[in-house]
C-alpha cells in the first residue's frame, strides 16, 4: 500500500494556500468601475505618447489592423485608444489650417451638428471603455477558468486511456491501472469547481461567454440564429450530463476493478469491458460536444469541424504523461516493483505518438482555415497570430518540436530525467494551448500571464496532487486478479 509522504502533502497544501491569496488578490486587484479603466489606460497612454512623433503612423496603422482583427470576436484593442492618443499629440504638432465658413453657412446648425457629433462620439467612447472593463474583470475568471479546465480535461484524458486499453484488451498497462484509477480520482472533484463556474457564468457573475448576455444576442443576429442551442437552460443541463456520465465510469470501472481482486472469476473484468466499450462511444460524443460548449462557443461566431478532435488530443497526451511523471515518481520512492523500463518505454511512445497527432490536427486546422481565408472563419488566427504571437507559436515549439527532438530517440524513452524534463514541457506547452484557445475571445488583448494565471495554476496543482496521491492510499498498486496481470508483469522488450 501506498502512504502518502508528509513531505508531498504539506507541499500540496503550500500550493493550494499561495494560489488561493493569488486568486483572491486577482479578483480584488481587477477594475470596478469605468474610472478605474479611464485610469489604466490613461497610464498607458501615457507611457507611449513619450514615443517620436514620427512613429505615430506606423502605430496607429498597428492598432488598425489589430482592431480589424479583434472586431469578429468583439475585441477592441487598448493599442487603439494609444494610437489615438499619440494620433492626437501629433496632429497637435501641425501648424493650424483656418478655413472660412461661407457666408451662408447657418451658426446653429453648424453648432447643432458638432453637439450630435460629440454625443456620439461620447457614447461609442463609453461603450468601449464599458468593453475594456469586461476584458479586465473577465481576467482573473478566464485565468480561473483555464487553469479548472485544463486539469479536470487531463484527468478525463487518463480515464479515456484507462477505458481504451480495457477494450483493447491490452497485456503491457494492467500494472498501471491502479495509478491511473489514482489520477482519475480528481475528476469528480474537478467536476464539481468546474460546474459550479458555469453556473456562475450563467448568473452573470462574469462576460466568459458572451452569448450569455441577452443585450449582446439582441443585437447579433449570429448568434441569435444560434440561440437554440447557446442557451443557458439546455448549455447547463448537457453539462450536467456529460459530467454525470464520465464520473459514473469512473466510479463503477473502479469498484468491479478492486472487486475483481477478490473474485474467484472474471466476472467483474467482464463487466468492465463491457462498460469500458459503451463508455467509449459515450465519451467521443461528449467530449466533442463538450469541446463546442465549453472553449468553442467563447468565440461564438467560429467553428472548426476538427475542434473535438483537437482539444480531445491535446488533453489525451497530457493524462499520458501525468501517468508517467506519477509512475516514475512512485517508481523511485521504491512502489510499483513490477512496473519496469518497458512500460515506461511503452509510455514515452505514447507522449511522443499523441504529440505528432496534436500536431497533425493542429496545422490540418490551421491550414485549411488559413488556405481558404473566409473572413468569419480566419479572423480566430489572425487574433491570435497578431495578440498572442508569442503563446501562439510558442504552444508549437512546446507541443511539437521539442517532443520530436527528445522523445524520437528510443534511449531517452528509459530515461528518467530526461522523461521528466519531457513531460514538464509538455504540460506547460497544452496548458498555453488551453489559454490560447480561451484567452482572446475572454480578455482580448488584456492578455498576459501574471499573478492570476500563475495562482490559479499552483492551486489546482496543489488540489490535483493531494486528491490524486491521497486516493492511491486507499487500495494495493497492483490489480491482483486481473486476467492480464502476470503478462504485464513480465512485460519486455
Amino acid at each position: 500500500m501506498y502512504t502518502f509522504s508528509s513531505k508531498l502533502k504539506t507541499f500540496s497544501l503550500i500550493l493550494m494556500a499561495v494560489g488561493l491569496l493569488g486568486i483572491g488578490y486577482g479578483f480584488l486587484s481587477a477594475p470596478k468601475d469605468i474610472q478605474a479603466v479611464e485610469a489604466i489606460l490613461a497610464a498607458d497612454a501615457h507611457g507611449s505618447a513619450h514615443g517620436a512623433p514620427a512613429e505615430a503612423h506606423a502605430t496607429a496603422e498597428e492598432s488598425h489592423v489589430a482592431t480589424e482583427a479583434a472586431h469578429e470576436t468583439h475585441e477592441v484593442p487598448v493599442a487603439n485608444k494609444v494610437a489615438d492618443t499619440v494620433t492626437e499629440a501629433h496632429d497637435s504638432i501641425q501648424a493650424p489650417v483656418v478655413v472660412a465658413e461661407p457666408a451662408h453657412t447657418s451658426t446653429e446648425a453648424h453648432v447643432a451638428k458638432s453637439g450630435d457629433h460629440k454625443v456620439d462620439a461620447h457614447s461609442e467612447h463609453q461603450k468601449h471603455l464599458e468593453h475594456v472593463l469586461h476584458q479586465l474583470q473577465n481576467k482573473p475568471w478566464a485565468a480561473l477558468y483555464v487553469a479548472c479546465i485544463f486539469f479536470m480535461l487531463v484527468s478525463l484524458g487518463v480515464l479515456a486511456f484507462y477505458a481504451i486499453q480495457q477494450v483493447a484488451q491490452s497485456g503491457w498497462s494492467p500494472v498501471l491501472f491502479r495509478v491511473m484509477q489514482g489520477i482519475t480520482a480528481y475528476l469528480p472533484v474537478g467536476s464539481v469547481i468546474f460546474f459550479v463556474i458555469l453556473i456562475l457564468c450563467g448568473l452573470h457573475f462574469n462576460h466568459l461567454f458572451v452569448w450569455l448576455d441577452p443585450e449582446v444576442v439582441a443585437h447579433d443576429k449570429l448568434i441569435q440564429a444560434k440561440s437554440g442551442y447557446l442557451n443557458f437552460p439546455f448549455w447547463i443541463i448537457r453539462a450536467a450530463i456529460f459530467l454525470i456520465g464520465w464520473n459514473l465510469y469512473r466510479y463503477y470501472s473502479r469498484k468491479n476493478c478492486l472487486a475483481q481482486d477478490e473474485a474467484v472469476d472474471d466476472s467483474f473484468y467482464k463487466k468492465n469491458f463491457k462498460m469500458s466499450a459503451g463508455f467509449l462511444v459515450f465519451f467521443i460524443v461528449t467530449e466533442s460536444i463538450m469541446s463546442w460548449d465549453w472553449i468553442m462557443s467563447v468565440d461564438p461566431h467560429w467553428f472548426s469541424t476538427l475542434f473535438g478532435w483537437y482539444v480531445f488530443a491535446s488533453f489525451l497526451v497530457s493524462g499520458v504523461t501525468i501517468i508517467c511523471l506519477v509512475s516514475l515518481y512512485l517508481k523511485s520512492k521504491g512502489y510499483l516493483e513490477y512496473v519496469n523500463t518497458s512500460h515506461i518505454h511503452d509510455l514515452a511512445k505514447f507522449m511522443f505518438g499523441f504529440s505528432v497527432f496534436w500536431t497533425y490536427l493542429w496545422f490540418s486546422q490551421f491550414m485549411l482555415i488559413w488556405y481558404a481565408n473566409i473572413p468569419e472563419e480566419v479572423t480566430y488566427f489572425v487574433t491570435r497570430i497578431q495578440l498572442y504571437n508569442l503563446p501562439f507559436f510558442g504552444a508549437v515549439v512546446m507541443n511539437f518540436v521539442f517532443p520530436i527532438l527528445i522523445l524520437i530517440n528510443t534511449d531517452f524513452k528509459r530515461i528518467s530525467w530526461v522523461l521528466v524534463m519531457a513531460g514538464t514541457v509538455i504540460l506547460l506547452g497544452h496548458y498555453i494551448d488551453f489559454f490560447n484557445m480561451i484567452m482572446p475571445g475572454t480578455v482580448g488583448d488584456q492578455w498576459f500571464i501574471g499573478v492570476s494565471e500563475i495562482a490559479s495554476v499552483l492551486f489546482f496543482l496543489g488540489l490535483f496532487i493531494y486528491v490524486v496521491f491521497t486516493a492511491l492510499t486507499k487500495a494495493p498498486l497492483l490489480a491482483k486478479r486481473n486476467p492480464f496481470i502476470e503478462e504485464s508483469k513480465h512485460f519486455h522488450y
